[in-house]
């Protein structure tokens, strides 16, 4: 999973690079559009990894309860 979110993060950061090394102001847009939208996609991945990971400490833990 970590592969998939650092994927899209180096994506990013390679657009932001490009968009600060180019002179071109369309060129530079599509740029940091692009960076956006992988920073769009790292967070969407990141936040769902965060979500999974409590709903399985939660089913853990009724699991545990279900035990007493």
């Amino acid at each position: 999973m970590a592969a998939t979110d650092d994927f899209y993060l180096k994506q990013a950061d390679i657009c932001g690079k490009a968009a600060l090394d180019t002179t071109l102001p369309n060129l530079r847009e599509k740029y940091l559009r692009s960076q956006s939208a992988w920073q769009l996609l790292a967070d969407r991945e990141i936040a769902t990894r965060a979500a999974r990971e409590v709903r399985e400490a939660e089913k853990a833990h009724a699991a545990e309860d279900d035990l007493l």
